[in-house]
């Protein structure tokens, strides 16, 4: 049951602490952590985009109360919410990386979902430089070929002087 994880803290250590990770992940979109503290604050961003997508006023301040950085709110409720606008929870994703070295305890990279539109957009943008390359590679024959009359030119001038040299 999400929110009742102790986490080894206090509860204001704990709340400060996922208060701050939550905002790091707002802030930066992914954060590599323990498993337990990753789902932890999934729950909490979940809530916070949640917020996010209602955009009143009430709403900006109970994510002002929680998220500790002016700053992140104002790209919560202007970029990150209005990307989640069709969707219905989900808008975090935990992959685990395996146990860490110094204590073996299991670590996961908790990241925000790309919507299918920005997957689409970067489909698009990787289309844009084959047609950029196929572009570039006339120029790139053009510089070859401009080479070779260089060098055609070269031979053409060492060839007389050879000539009078043997004269």
């Amino acid at each position: 049951m999400p929110g009742t994880r102790k986490l080894g803290r206090v509860s204001a250590h704990r709340n400060a602490m996922l208060r701050g990770m939550v905002t790091y992940l707002l802030e930066n979109g992914s954060i590599e952590t323990t498993l337990t503290r990753a789902k932890e604050v999934r729950c909490m961003t979940e809530k916070m985009i949640t917020l996010g997508k209602k955009n009143t006023l009430a709403s900006r301040r109970a994510a002002l109360a929680y998220i500790t950085k002016e700053d992140v709110v104002k790209k919560l409720f202007d970029v990150i919410a209005p990307e989640y606008a069709d969707r219905s929870g989900g808008y975090t994703r935990i992959y685990k990386l395996g146990p860490r070295r110094g204590d073996g305890a299991e670590m996961a990279l908790i990241k925000l979902v790309a919507e299918e539109k920005t997957t689409a957009e970067l489909n698009k943008k990787s289309k844009a430089p084959k047609k950029a390359a196929a572009k570039k590679a006339p120029k790139a024959e053009k510089a070859e070929e401009t080479t070779e009359a260089v060098t055609e030119a070269e031979t053409a001038a060492e060839a007389p002087a050879e000539e009078k040299t043997e004269a």
